[in-house]
């Protein structure tokens, strides 16, 4: 079985052609004339034929140094034309930034903010995939995530992409009718609650509050149950029962008076969401437009 060449001496070959000079060729290649033309007579020898017509005056090609020429020509230029593109890529705002978040946070936060910059910069791509569980973004090949809070895994970046997250209990006026709004957290036992499933520990979210500092969390229980916000909310429409939501998500609705809030006093407030990223020392400039374009200071 016959080794692999080693490229290097390929390429050497190839630019002695294309120079025709041994002189020219080594100084394009940075060594000297005698290292290239003992590593040319080394790869005639591993080959075992005569790659090149050597005279005073002048290099060129023998039939099978022609032969080899048109082999890994081509091979050469596709390579170094792909190299050009990627600098390119590393310069220029382009190509595709993919990013793994909750449709609440694609809702709420990503939409609005990164809409006007693909229409400044078409040569961007945007993909965002709604997932509520945690994701491990390098192995399936995201770019970026994004997370409620700043605690995200070894070897990540985290940037605050917006205020924190205040939570809600809302039902209809037509709800409200029927039952009796609660007073107190205790009350919600008596409520028909929409709860929401955690998609990665399975369980049935625990109402957290606070009021003066103290936290309590309830365990609500009801007729329905979702895994995600906006069914949540179309439930809470559709006067199926009492719910605890994000306020951006409801604040519309409260204000128009579609949607009551009570328990204001005990409300809780998360950190609020952050893309997390790996630690790289090179990003795209695409990346790096999408991360400036949501980072909240502060």
């Amino acid at each position: 079985m016959i080794a692999k060449e080693n490229y290097n001496n390929l390429y050497a070959f190839l630019m002695v052609v294309r120079e025709g000079s041994f002189t020219k060729a080594a100084g394009k290649l940075g060594v000297s004339q005698s290292a290239l033309s003992h590593t040319i007579r080394g790869l005639e020898e591993r080959l075992g034929v005569l790659l090149l017509t050597r005279t005073t005056r002048s290099v060129s090609p023998t039939l099978a140094g022609e032969k080899l020429r048109e082999t890994i020509g081509a091979s050469f230029d596709h390579i170094d034309n792909e190299l050009s593109l990627l600098t390119k890529l590393r310069d220029t705002p382009a190509g595709l930034v993919r990013i793994n978040a909750s449709n609440h946070a694609i809702r709420e936060i990503l939409l609005p903010k990164l809409a006007p910059l693909a229409q400044h910069f078409p040569g961007i791509g945007i993909e965002l995939t709604a997932n509520n569980g945690f994701v491990d973004i390098v192995a399936e090949r995201f770019d970026a995530g994004v997370r409620l809070g700043n605690k995200v895994a070894d070897g990540m970046v985290a940037v605050r992409i917006s205020e924190p997250m205040k939570m809600v209990v809302v039902a209809t006026p037509t709800y409200f009718n029927q039952y009796r709004m609660p007073q107190s957290p205790q009350e919600l036992s008596q409520h028909n609650c929409i709860t929401y499933r955690l998609s990665t520990q399975g369980g049935i979210y625990a109402w957290e509050m606070e009021k003066d500092g103290l936290e309590v969390k309830i365990k609500v229980d009801g007729q329905w149950v979702f895994n995600e916000t906006y069914h949540i909310l179309d439930a809470v429409h559709a006067n199926l029962g009492i719910a605890y939501i994000p306020e951006d998500v409801v604040a519309t609705d409260i204000a128009q008076g579609h949607l009551i809030q009570v328990l204001k006093d005990y409300s809780i407030e998360y950190p609020g969401f952050h893309l997390y990223y790996p630690h790289r020392r090179q990003q795209t400039p695409a990346l790096k437009l999408v991360i400036e374009s949501l980072r909240v200071s502060g």
